[in-house]
């Protein structure tokens, strides 16, 4: 799977994909990442990609011209790229998109900065539009590399153990439970006893119990679409 990633700060994104899981699916061909600045295509003698807002107003704006060329390159270059722009202003992203968009074979991140883009760049080549949470951040690159890590994750021979993805948190419409790492008691602090007794039907009950109680003290949200049946998908 390839990701690109359209910023005018590519050192602010590239070194997460030289460590940990991320850089051995690199290293072993499965994920494949591309940095595009949009200074490459300004015609600016300055190689400048922003200008001020039409009608005022605080800050600078992502202009259209260098987006277009980029953008329109891209596309020519592969139809089937799914471009998305990161913007606070937009749906929330969520566990059921990861998993949908994993099934593309190549993701744009287009990341804002300053005041954001100009408006009539998405409205030329957006296919979806996202923002990670309720709250402001000074550039999309923080939001991009969030997405990508979790659509990664769901991309075949990513993680070393693909049945951790049967039992996460948001799987079904729950928080994953609690997890115990040995030795069973620290410092008099003792690991649920069921967990020790190899008795592997009632530790499955007891964890969905407890992500059960997390989920509804948590996010009583999810857990309503957990008792309506609800995929946690788009």
């Amino acid at each position: 799977m390839k990701f690109s990633f359209v910023t005018v700060f590519s050192e602010l994104v590239s070194p997460y994909f030289e460590a940990s899981i991320i850089k051995r699916a690199k290293d072993a061909n499965l994920l494949e990442f591309e940095f595009l600045s949009p200074r490459d295509y300004s015609e600016d003698r300055f190689n400048r990609t922003d200008d001020y807002a039409v009608g005022g107003g605080a800050g600078l704006v992502f202009t259209p011209a260098p987006m277009f060329s980029l953008l329109g390159e891209l596309r020519q270059k592969d139809k089937d790229a799914h471009i998305v722009f990161l913007s606070p202003a937009a749906k929330l992203f969520n566990y059921g998109d990861a998993k949908r968009l994993s099934k593309k074979e190549h993701i744009v991140f287009v990341c804002g900065r300053y005041e954001g883009i100009d408006e009539r760049v998405v409205e030329e080549f957006a296919d979806e539009v996202f923002s990670i949470g309720d709250f402001v951040l000074t550039g999309g690159e923080l939001a991009s590399l969030v997405m990508c890590d979790a659509i990664s994750r769901f991309v075949p021979g990513v993680l070393g153990n693909e049945e951790s993805l049967s039992v996460e948190s948001y799987e079904g419409n729950l928080l994953e439970a609690p997890s115990f790492a040995k030795p069973a008691v620290f410092e008099g602090l003792a690991s649920p006893s069921i967990l020790l007794k190899g008795n592997h039907s009632k530790i499955s009950d007891f964890k969905k119990s407890v992500s059960k109680i997390r989920t509804k003290y948590f996010r009583p949200d999810l857990y309503e679409k957990f008792l309506k049946g609800t995929r946690y998908e788009k």
